[in-house]
């Protein structure tokens, strides 16, 4: 799904549904803020100053466009608005930001017309673009995802936000917030006697009638949060460093356990990511699968980001209890 990431996760899969990272450890992050200034540390390393909590940001991905929201902050620039529109409606702008052009790729032009007080970055851009957003105004630079602690890195992405925007309360209440659906969750799956359950969550889609899926591990957020909740993860394919993603294709769904769980998020907008109820329809592998004839696959809410922040997992975690709980 070309439209989803800015570049595949592996050297076979041509999918795009979130670019992979850098295999940087993320710094930590320190912020100094009187009445005015405000000093703190990126995901890279590199010092931000700013004259105030920023107000007029422009983001670069989506995750980092949900966290903003979150936060109460609405971005002047956003890469890709359609896109966001389709993909994270869980999290939807409360604003008609200024679309800055595709987040692989984004419009120098467009971003300097705005004059923002801090754009946030993704790890994912080449550094050839982020030097040049250097020249605009204030770069924060985002590590997008980090396979050993997805949930981590994306509560210190929400941080490192918040202090650039002087919302730290609003960051506060966000964990808590998720820290409590996480709890609820949990429960509700031990009472269904669903805890320890085996899920193989996936997506996939469709290039010149060759269908490609893929896996999301444990290394994945959605696998960690699977995993927060009680659920095991069922894939044995091995993911990548940032996002935790593998690949594989129908054939590859027969080293699933017979009884697993199996889910996955597609969009109507986007008839080439809906494989499992189109180009699958009439595999006979896919059909043959037992979990398939037991009727224990789940097609979970479109608009839920696999790669966002508290409040889209927050909304994943929703859709996967009521799935395994009906």
């Amino acid at each position: 799904m070309r439209r989803l990431l800015l570049t595949a996760v592996t050297t076979t899969a041509a999918l795009t549904l979130a670019a992979c990272g850098t295999t940087e450890p993320a710094a930590d992050s320190s912020a100094k803020q009187s009445s005015e200034a405000i000093t703190l540390t990126d995901s890279t390393g590199k010092k931000v100053e700013l004259d105030g909590p920023a107000t007029k940001v422009v983001a670069t991905e989506w995750n980092e466009v949900e966290f903003l929201v979150t936060l109460g902050v609405d971005p002047v620039g956003v890469a890709d608005v359609k896109g966001y529109k389709t993909w994270d409606q869980a999290v939807p702008l409360k604003n008609q930001p200024k679309d800055i052009g595709t987040r692989g790729e984004p419009s120098m032009d467009t971003i300097a017309a705005l004059s923002p007080d801090l754009i946030v970055a993704s790890s994912d851009l080449p550094p050839a673009a982020v030097k040049q957003l250097r020249k605009i105004a204030p770069v924060l630079g985002i590590r997008s995802a980090d396979a050993s602690d997805q949930i981590g890195q994306m509560l210190e992405n929400l941080d490192l936000i918040a202090e650039a925007t002087g919302t730290t309360d609003r960051a506060g209440a966000a964990r808590e917030s998720f820290e409590a659906k996480v709890a609820e969750g949990k429960k509700a799956l031990a009472d269904a006697g669903l805890d320890g359950t085996e899920l193989a969550f996936a997506d996939g889609y469709v290039t010149s009638n060759q269908v490609s899926l893929r896996p999301y591990t444990s290394g994945s957020l959605i696998g960690a949060v699977n995993e927060r909740i009680g659920l095991k993860n069922a894939w044995k394919v091995k993911g990548d460093a940032a996002y935790g993603l593998g690949t594989t294709d129908v054939e590859g769904l027969t080293d699933l356990p017979k009884d697993v769980q199996f889910a996955y998020i597609g969009n109507d907008e986007d008839d080439t990511s809906t494989p499992f109820t189109g180009a699958l329809a009439k595999n006979t592998v896919w059909t043959s699968l037992p979990f398939v004839k037991a009727g224990e696959v789940h097609r979970l809410p479109d608009g839920i980001w696999m790669f966002g922040g508290p409040e889209s997992m927050e909304a994943y975690i929703d859709a996967v209890v009521d799935a395994l709980t009906k």
